[in-house]
C-alpha cells in the first residue's frame, strides 16, 4: 500500500501524447494504461466532480462550468465553492476510513472550502478597472504567504487568456513540491491545464500543441523530481489521467441568436451595447463549449416543446434532450437546463446573442469569465494593439464536451504502483474508488 498517491487530472491529454511524456520513466514501477471513458458533459467542473465523488452529474450536481440559479435569476461562472458539490468527495471518504490520512487539492476547480487537509487555488480579487490582485485561496490560509516569499504571486494571466502559458502548470508543480516539503499529504490531487490552450486555438493536431505537451514534460518531470526527492520512491503510486480529449472543430453554432431570432431571448439596450433581459427571456442558453444548457423562464412545457423543436435541424446541432429525455445522459437534474443541445463532433457553441458586432456589450471584447453566460475560448486571441478579444467565434480550432468515439479511443488513464491489476477500461466515475481502495485497510 503506498505512504502516497499523487493524482494528476490534465485536459487535453492523449494515448497518442504519452510517448513524448519521457518523464513518466523516472518513475520505477510497473506502469499500465487504460481507456478511460468520461461521463458527459466532458467538461473541466463536471470531469473534475465525477472523478472525485464517483458518480456523474445526475448525483452530484456539478451540470457544467457554471450554473443559473433560477430563484436568484443569478448566473455564476467559475466563482463557485465546494459546496455546490452535493456529494461527498475523495477526501471526505478517506477521512471516513483512516482519519489518519492527510490529503491535498492543488487547483481542481472546485475546491475552494472543500475539506481536504491542504487546498491551493486560484482565488483573483477583480478590482474596478479590470485589473486583478494576483492571490490564491490556500488552506491553510498563511501558506499562500509562504508561497509568495518563495516562488512568488500565481501567475493568474498565464491560466488564461492570451498569455495562458506554462508558466501557470510551473507555478502549481512548485507550489506543490513547497507544500509536500512542509505537509507530505498522503493523497494528492493536481491539476495541470497546459494542455487546453493550444489544442483550442490552433487545434488539437497543431505543432503548437505538440510543442505543448513537451512543454508540460518538462513541468511533470520536475514534480516526479520534486516528490520523490523528499518522500522516497518506494511507497508512491501515480495515477495520470485526462479529462477530456480536445477534438477538432471547424463550426460554431449560437443558440442564443436562434432564440433571440425566434422571439425567445430578449436584450436591453444600454449604452455600451445589448445585455441579456433574464426577466423579459422566455427562454436562453448557458453554452459551454460543445453543449449548452437551455433554460426555460417558468419550466414551461409549451416553450420548452417550441425550443427543442427549434433546434432539432439547427446547423452543427447533433442531438437535443429535453425534460426527462436529459436522463439518457445522465443529466435530468433541477440545475440542468429544460433544454440540453450538443454538438456535433466538429463544432462548438458561441455566447452571443448580438446580431450586429456594433451592438456586442461591452465585456464581449475583454477578458471576463465571469460575466458572460458562457464559456468563451475568443479570449484566447486577444489583439494586444487593439486591447480587445476578437468577435469571431469562427477563430477556436478545437473543443470539448461530447462523447464521440474518436476522442473516447484517445482517453488515457496512465498508473504505476498501483496495488490491483488495471483493467484495458474503466469509466471517470470509477477513479474515486480505486483512490480509495489504495490506502484500505492500513493505518499508519
Amino acid at each position: 500500500m503506498p505512504n502516497q498517491l499523487v493524482f494528476l487530472t490534465i485536459p487535453g491529454l492523449r494515448r497518442r501524447d504519452l510517448p513524448q511524456l519521457t518523464a513518466l520513466q523516472q518513475i520505477s514501477g510497473n506502469p499500465s494504461v487504460s481507456q478511460l471513458s468520461h461521463s458527459f458533459p466532458a467538461v473541466t467542473w463536471p470531469a473534475q466532480a465525477n472523478m472525485l465523488c464517483g458518480c456523474g452529474p445526475e448525483e452530484h450536481g456539478v451540470v457544467a462550468n457554471g450554473y443559473y440559479w433560477r430563484d436568484e435569476q443569478k448566473i455564476e461562472m467559475w466563482t463557485a465553492w465546494n459546496n455546490v458539490i452535493q456529494r461527498p468527495q475523495i477526501w471526505d471518504l478517506l477521512k471516513q476510513h483512516r482519519p489518519d490520512l492527510k490529503t491535498a487539492a492543488w487547483f481542481p476547480m472546485l475546491s475552494k472550502g472543500c475539506n481536504a487537509d491542504y487546498v491551493c487555488m486560484p482565488a483573483p480579487i477583480h478590482k474596478p478597472d479590470g485589473s486583478e490582485d494576483l492571490w490564491c485561496h490556500t488552506k491553510p490560509q498563511e501558506f499562500y504567504g509562504e508561497l509568495l516569499n518563495s516562488i512568488g504571486h500565481f501567475p493568474l494571466k498565464h491560466f488564461w487568456g492570451p498569455l495562458a502559458g506554462i508558466q501557470s502548470s510551473q507555478w502549481i508543480v512548485d507550489s506543490a513540491i513547497a507544500a509536500n516539503k512542509k505537509f507530505s499529504p498522503n493523497f494528492w490531487y493536481i491539476y495541470l491545464p497546459h494542455l487546453d490552450y493550444a489544442a483550442q486555438k490552433h487545434g488539437p493536431d497543431s505543432p503548437q500543441a505538440t510543442a505543448a505537451v513537451d512543454q508540460l514534460n518538462d513541468v511533470i518531470s520536475a514534480l516526479v523530481a520534486g516528490i520523490h526527492q523528499q518522500s522516497g520512491s518506494q511507497d508512491i503510486s501515480w495515477m495520470i489521467a485526462s479529462e477530456y480529449v480536445i477534438s477538432p472543430v471547424d463550426h460554431v453554432s449560437y443558440p442564443n441568436r436562434f432564440l433571440r431570432q425566434a422571439g425567445l431571448l430578449k436584450v436591453k439596450k444600454q449604452d455600451d451595447g445589448e445585455h441579456l433581459d433574464l426577466d423579459a427571456s422566455r427562454s436562453w442558453a448557458l453554452v459551454d463549449h460543445q453543449f449548452s444548457h437551455v433554460f426555460v423562464k417558468n419550466r414551461d412545457p409549451e416553450t420548452i416543446s417550441a425550443v427543442a423543436e427549434l433546434f432539432s435541424n439547427a446547423q452543427g446541432i447533433e442531438r437535443v434532450l429535453a425534460g426527462d429525455d436529459r436522463a439518457q445522459l445522465g443529466m435530468n437534474h433541477e440545475r440542468s437546463g429544460d433544454v440540453i443541445l450538443l454538438s456535433h463532433s466538429n463544432s462548438w457553441q458561441a455566447y452571443y446573442w448580438w446580431l450586429d458586432d456594433a451592438h456586442a456589450p461591452a465585456f464581449a471584447r475583454t477578458v471576463d469569465i465571469h460575466r458572460k453566460p458562457g464559456y468563451d475560448p475568443v479570449e484566447l486571441f486577444f489583439d494586444m494593439q487593439t486591447r480587445s478579444v476578437p468577435l469571431d467565434a469562427t477563430l477556436i480550432r478545437g473543443s470539448h464536451g461530447v462523447i464521440h468515439p474518436s476522442a473516447e479511443s484517445e482517453s488515457v488513464l496512465w498508473c504505476n504502483n498501483l496495488q490491483s491489476k488495471m483493467p484495458e477500461s474503466i469509466v471517470d466515475t470509477d477513479i474515486c474508488q480505486m483512490v480509495l481502495s489504495q490506502f484500505a485497510n492500513k493505518s499508519s
